[in-house]
């Protein structure tokens, strides 16, 4: 009997489950993953930002995780050995529209304590000479890491304080009682007192095999990323990032330098036909008939159809992609669009339509279901582990 089995080897599940150790010493925590290792999905295909926190709300919890977590990420990485760079990050407003809107972030920024520099045209173009725009703000708090090798340290950390973690294990079914939560796969079962499900992409297929009723969908929407040839990675040097457009449910296409040296440009985010396809032009079927036979997924598609048509265009010419990309960096030439793989997002939407951009749990007596954990939960990521497992400490003793 362990007190808790953690399911979900990427970063939300490992540092839940190190957490969990940390604050329960001695506690029996087992993380149950269904790949051969940790971060092979979300985590493991983003682009690797450390975000300061300017767009959220001011006063939010996302706004406030978001701080915490930056500065514990980085702490984090300086203990374990784990390179980062804070680079900083430049808002590009390339017409008059995108400089209003600036201010609206600017004054964001500032009620969430996160220090901004304006600059002009001039001043940016000093910065960042191949960058066009006509302001810009200047995030010097933000900066660059690979999560992956986060997650290999929180699992490190985990087996260290005695936590056990099994890979390969595809959970098949999920049974509560009153003294315990039995998890299945694979021909062998865990029980525990305490179950943590932190599964990402498959989080409402786990919720309803756990046999909760939840009134929303994952819904895959894939990021597609290019790099940059070797030759072009000095093209920039901070993170070259749009200014958002709040009619819009996703931010745009950046430039973002990675801790690896690789330069990469992207992600758009276009509908996906497989949850855990990477490849173009994946298709599963079984997760297809998922999400169109979900309402809400209707009304989202009803509500955005002009910018998903956008993104499918942009998406399958690289033309078009490269025209976007050129609005800021107008010397991107299509011979510098190089293939790299993409990242998958689990959308959760709901069945009015709504697109799910907080966090979302589903619990039990004995059960804790991270339904969604909203970007930026990277680098949030270890205060919203606290959170998780304070919400889930209830039944320890019961």
């Amino acid at each position: 009997m362990h007190d808790f089995i953690v399911i979900g080897g990427g970063i939300v599940g490992l540092a839940t489950a190190r957490e969990l150790l940390a604050t329960h010493p001695g506690a029996a925590v087992a993380v149950l993953e269904k790949e051969d290792g940790p971060a092979r999905h979300q985590t493991g295909h983003n682009s690797g930002v450390i975000h300061a926190g300017i767009y959220y709300k001011p006063g939010s919890l996302k706004a406030q995780l978001c701080r915490e977590g930056a500065q514990a990420t980085k702490d984090f990485c300086t203990e374990h050995g784990i390179p980062f760079e804070t680079r900083g990050k430049l808002v590009v407003a390339t017409n008059p529209l995108e400089l209003q809107r600036m201010v609206q972030l600017r004054e964001n920024a500032a009620a969430n304590g996160i220090h901004v520099e304006t600059l002009d045209a001039t001043e940016l173009k000093r910065r960042e000479p191949n960058v066009a725009g006509i302001g810009a703000l200047f995030v010097a708090e933000s900066g660059i890491v690979d999560y992956r090798q986060v997650c290999v340290a929180l699992a490190e950390d985990i087996r260290r304080a005695g936590g056990e973690l099994t890979y390969g294990v595809q959970v098949e079914a999920i049974a509560e009682t009153g003294n315990a939560v039995t998890v299945s796969g694979g021909g062998k079962s865990w029980q525990a007192k305490r179950l943590i499900v932190c599964g990402g992409l498959q989080s409402d297929r786990l919720a309803r095999m756990a046999g909760l009723s939840i009134d929303y969908q994952v819904v895959p929407f894939r990021g597609e990323y290019y790099a940059l040839p070797e030759s072009r990675r000095n093209l920039v040097r901070h993170l070259i990032y749009p200014v958002p457009d709040p009619s819009l449910p996703f931010l745009g296409i950046h430039l973002t330098p990675m801790i690896d040296g690789a330069l990469t440009l992207g992600p758009n985010a276009v509908l996906g036909f497989a949850r855990e396809g990477y490849p173009r032009l994946s298709v599963n079927l079984s997760d297809v008939w998922s999400y169109v036979t979900f309402p809400g997924f209707w009304r989202v598609m009803r509500k955005n159809w002009r910018s998903g048509l956008s993104e499918g265009r942009n998406s399958l010419f690289r033309s078009r992609y490269l025209e976007e990309c050129r609005k800021y960096c107008p010397d991107l030439t299509l011979d510098d669009l190089l293939p790299r793989e993409a990242g998958i997002r689990a959308q959760a939407v709901l069945r009015d339509g709504t697109l799910v951009h907080d966090f979302l749990f589903v619990e039990t007596a004995r059960m804790l279901h991270v339904c969604n954990a909203p970007s930026p939960a990277a680098t949030s990521v270890l205060p919203i582990a606290r959170m998780i497992a304070r919400r889930a400490t209830g039944a320890i003793n019961t």
